[in-house]
């Protein structure tokens, strides 16, 4: 008799049959579904965690005051971000030689340092060979013998009007050039020469010392240009005696020129000179006996009136600023 054929055990039977239940499901799951798409998702989030992830919610929180205190921005620490730096320009501390040599147009920084080390900088009167010195407002810097000075040089022409004097202050309340040019200039500008009252026209303001001493000083004698109405027509004579020279109280005086003015009455000149003396023009024609009705200065060191109306004022534009520095006087 034979017996009957025994089933298959083992491992391997049992992992085959777990694999078509596997597979059976998995069909079935996908008849399931009306879409006709797997998707497994809830099953195994249900599969991983067992239960349903309760939503997020947001749990308030109370303000403590005497806790938030400890953070104010009074009592922590500042951030270094926002700490000086140490080197940082002070200038109620006065600012670095270098940097003042620097502001008054001697050279750069770091060339200022090199002069510095070699002695070529005074400081009220002594040497100073310390690189980080800090120059006060009351110092004297000397560079190579001469006064500078760190402010910002700065260069104003006014055509002056009748009535004004021509200082920076004056005790008596009269109007002054200064009420004409307030705001125009951050520096202490000062008048380059003198016009008096009655005088009309160009006049230079600056605070660059080295400039205005070369164009005021005698010996430097700047051209100026003024056109003259006097009285009464000028007779050829006199005419004739001006260009020669005359002799007044304070010395001989010479034009370096004069015309009548061209398809005017001859009582109008153009003289050219430039002797800085007090009132000079008025004084040359008082001496033949006229009276100088209007006197206005329509050139000075090459500058001149155009675009500029009377009572209006300017800044130098840097070719003219050149033109001033390297005049041939």
């Amino acid at each position: 008799m034979q017996s009957s054929p025994k089933k298959p055990q083992g491992k391997h039977s049992s992992a085959k049959g777990k694999r078509f239940d596997s597979k059976e499901n998995t069909t079935n799951q996908r008849r399931k579904t009306s879409s006709g798409k797997e998707n497994f998702s809830s099953d195994k989030k249900k599969a991983t965690t067992g239960r349903e992830k309760a939503p997020y919610k947001k749990e308030k929180t109370s303000y403590n005051k005497e806790k938030s205190a400890e953070y104010s921005p009074t009592t922590r620490a500042p951030y270094k971000r926002n700490t000086p730096k140490p080197n940082a320009t002070d200038q109620s501390k006065g600012i670095r030689l270098n940097k003042y040599i620097a502001n008054a147009g001697i050279c750069a920084r770091r060339e200022a340092d090199r002069y510095i080390a070699a002695g070529n900088v005074e400081v009220n009167g002594k040497p100073m060979t310390e690189l980080g010195y800090r120059v006060q407002p009351t110092d004297v810097v000397k560079f190579d013998g001469k006064n500078i000075s760190a402010e910002k040089k700065e260069y104003i022409l006014l055509n002056k009007p009748k009535g004004f004097i021509t200082t920076t202050q004056d005790e008596k309340g009269r109007k002054t050039v200064m009420d004409l040019v307030a705001g125009a200039a951050e520096g202490n500008i000062k008048p380059v020469g003198r016009l008096d009252r009655l005088t009309t026209g160009l006049l230079l303001l600056t605070n660059d010392g080295d400039l205005m001493k070369k164009l005021t000083h005698p010996s430097h004698g700047v051209r100026k240009i003024y056109h003259v109405i006097l009285d009464k027509k000028l007779a050829l004579a006199d005419f004739h005696k001006i260009q020669e020279g005359l002799t007044l109280e304070d010395g001989f005086i010479q034009v370096d020129d004069i015309n009548f003015v061209d398809g005017a009455p001859h009582n109008e000149i153009g003289v050219k000179i430039h002797s800085g003396r007090n009132r000079i023009v008025r004084r040359i024609f008082e001496s033949l006996g006229y009276v100088v009705e209007k006197l206005d200065r329509v050139v000075f060191a090459g500058l001149t009136k155009k675009d500029l109306p009377r009572g209006h004022w300017r800044t130098l534009t840097a070719q003219e600023i050149i033109n001033l520095k390297n005049l041939s006087l």
